[in-house]
């Protein structure tokens, strides 16, 4: 199976080239089997200040992604998505997103990736694409962005600053290491049923201000370096899912502890300065404006 991934110079799918580039997808579509589409724009703080980019990575580099799978008759279109698009959940609940969800978006990033999520289904239902989607949790593991949660709260930390926890820090999210979420999207792209949406998760849900707490210990940092912030606008509360269906179905399961694989991420950093240094600053921007 020849595959092309988008979105190779980020995170998840770590050659470079706009997805919007119609040209560009074009000539790099012909002879590919299966696309899995991890480009995104993604970080929410970013889409609140420049909302007008999301729009355009996200649902017109979509758009552009699939009409050129239909042109070149691609077997399988896998798009990557997010636990976001469904909204948020009370704290008072023990209630997790499902498959059966309403959309529910709250922030320029979330409402972009629904609309990027509607559109690889108008494609299946119009155009015939074999499509599947995930949507999955918090990711976190070596080489993510310094602009992202954890890796930004162990890199302040390694240079003694202080680490913002919005709020009053209570907002939960369900986490899963990198590499579970590239072995659900593996097992999806050659198991799953075209047209359907599993949702992965591994059942980790974490209190930010815990995930904060957890990363000063496993460092020997003191507490004291805690900086509570402003919330931002539209702060969803708590995300969790339900991730029976891909298991139940496809039989995947997850393999990394949060305790253990979060001590290596601290880990990787600590020993990785040479790659995140250079994109420290650009990440702290973000926060300044």
């Amino acid at each position: 199976m020849k595959l092309l991934v988008t979105g190779g110079a980020g995170f998840i799918g770590s050659n470079k080239g706009d997805i919007c580039d119609e040209k560009l997808v074009d000539k790099i579509m012909g002879g590919i089997d299966a696309v899995v589409n991890f480009a995104a724009e993604s970080h929410v703080d970013r889409s609140i200040i420049d909302p007008d980019i999301f729009v355009k990575t996200n649902i017109v580099g979509t758009t552009v992604l699939c009409r050129q799978a239909v042109k070149h008759h691609v077997k399988r279109f896998h798009h990557v998505s997010t636990d976001e698009v469904f909204g948020t959940l009370k704290l008072t609940t023990s209630d997790k997103f499902s498959e059966n969800s309403h959309y529910d978006p709250r922030s320029p990033y979330s409402v972009s990736k629904a609309a990027a999520d509607f559109v690889v289904r108008m494609y299946l239902h119009t155009f015939g694409l074999p499509i599947t989607i995930t949507n999955t949790s918090n990711n976190y593991g070596p080489y993510q962005d310094p602009e992202k949660l954890i890796p930004r709260l162990i890199t302040n930390a390694m240079d003694n600053q202080p680490l913002p926890v919005y709020g009053d820090g209570k907002n939960v999210r369900d986490w899963i290491h990198v590499d579970d979420h590239c072995s659900a999207i593996d097992i999806v792209l050659r198991k799953g049923q075209p047209g359907e949406t599993y949702l992965v998760g591994v059942n980790c849900e974490k209190y930010n201000i815990d995930i904060v707490k957890t990363i000063l210990k496993i460092m020997d940092k003191p507490e004291s370096l805690i900086s509570y912030v402003p919330d931002r606008p539209g702060h969803d509360r708590r995300y969790a899912l339900d991730s029976s269906k891909i298991r139940r179905q496809l039989g995947w399961r997850s393999t990394h502890d949060f305790d253990i694989w979060l001590t290596k991420t601290v880990e990787w950093y600590q020993q990785n300065k040479w790659w995140w240094r250079p994109l420290k600053a650009r990440a702290e921007s973000i926060y300044k404006k």
